[in-house]
């Protein structure tokens, strides 16, 4: 019979051996820690603290309150369009690159001869830097003497202007962004994603009378849905975050169709300098993606489905 005396008993002393291992993996970590640190912990808490004050480079900064975060829902012109242009760019742009990534990662799922070829063959254009590809397109969607506009007048069909119309900038900088994604890192995703769906499932469902779509449908998509969520999220904060290829192509225009949230940060922050309102806005948009994003993983529960959860 033991008897209970409430007295803890004492912790068993670190051993030297241990103490160097702690210290030693401290020592591995640090170059991360004080990159982090210097490059983007400092920084951002610089700027939510620039967010509060007037500061254009020159002169000190002038500690003004919420007054940018007002100026920005009241005063600024273009902060709401900005919103809007953006959230129609991610709105297309994220669902048809979603469908033609999964498409696309279907297509190459199948064995035959020179699929690591053609794999490559997608994954390409991914890896040309954002800048030559934004060119690139220009050039294709040159109104006058472009290919894309070339080959239309062969049809019979006048092209549009692309980046020198307001209508249809969007559209052309939303087909360089599905050029440049469709087959890179989002494919590679959904390949992984459909080859770790248990092929025990799909001859199950074969037995069971179920025809390929139907198979497809019920058997890999709902497997595939932890990938398709995990896509979503990064496509949607990718795409609103979009500035280099309408900076390249078109700065912002023409006549402000392209003015996306991030091009009216760049702008204020480089052009106007007006630090502490350029600060206050990128803290709206860290919290309008941060705010997203935990709505996405609320909804997911009733869509997502994890392979030996509850």
């Amino acid at each position: 019979m033991s008897i209970q005396t409430g007295v803890v008993p004492p912790r068993p002393r670190m051993s030297a051996r241990r103490r160097r291992q702690i210290v030693e993996g401290y020592l591995y970590l640090s170059p991360w820690l004080i990159g982090f640190v210097l490059f983007w912990l400092g920084p951002a808490l610089a700027s939510l603290g620039l967010s509060f004050t007037n500061y254009n480079v020159i002169s000190a900064p002038n500690f003004i309150g919420i007054g940018n975060y007002v100026k920005a829902f009241t005063q600024d012109q273009l902060f709401w369009p900005s919103f809007v242009k953006t959230f129609y760019y991610a709105g297309v742009s994220v669902p048809l690159g979603l469908l033609g990534s999964l498409a696309a990662a279907l297509l190459l799922n199948v064995r035959v001869r020179g699929t690591s070829f053609f794999r490559t063959l997608f994954f390409m254009p991914s890896l040309v830097p954002i800048v030559a590809s934004t060119v690139l397109w220009a050039w294709l969607l040159q109104p006058d003497w472009g290919i894309v506009n070339g080959l239309l007048y062969r049809i019979g069909i006048t092209g549009p202007r692309w980046f020198q119309s307001t209508e249809w900038a969007i559209p052309g900088l939303i087909s360089l962004a599905l050029w440049t994604s469709i087959g890179g890192p989002r494919m590679i995703i959904f390949l992984a994603g459909l080859q770790g769906v248990p092929e025990e499932l799909h001859d199950a469902a074969s037995i069971d009378g179920a025809n390929r779509w139907q198979r497809f449908w019920h058997v890999t998509i709902p497997m595939l849905t932890p990938t398709i969520f995990f896509n979503l999220v990064l496509g949607i904060i990718g795409a609103l975050q979009v500035f280099t290829s309408a900076f390249v192509a078109t700065e912002g225009g023409p006549a402000y169709a392209t003015w996306f949230y991030a091009v009216n940060i760049y702008y204020q922050a480089f052009q106007y300098f007006n630090l502490g309102y350029a600060a206050a806005l990128a803290w709206l948009f860290a919290i309008l993606i941060i705010a997203l994003t935990w709505l996405q993983l609320r909804a997911s529960r009733s869509w997502v489905y994890y392979a030996g959860g509850e």
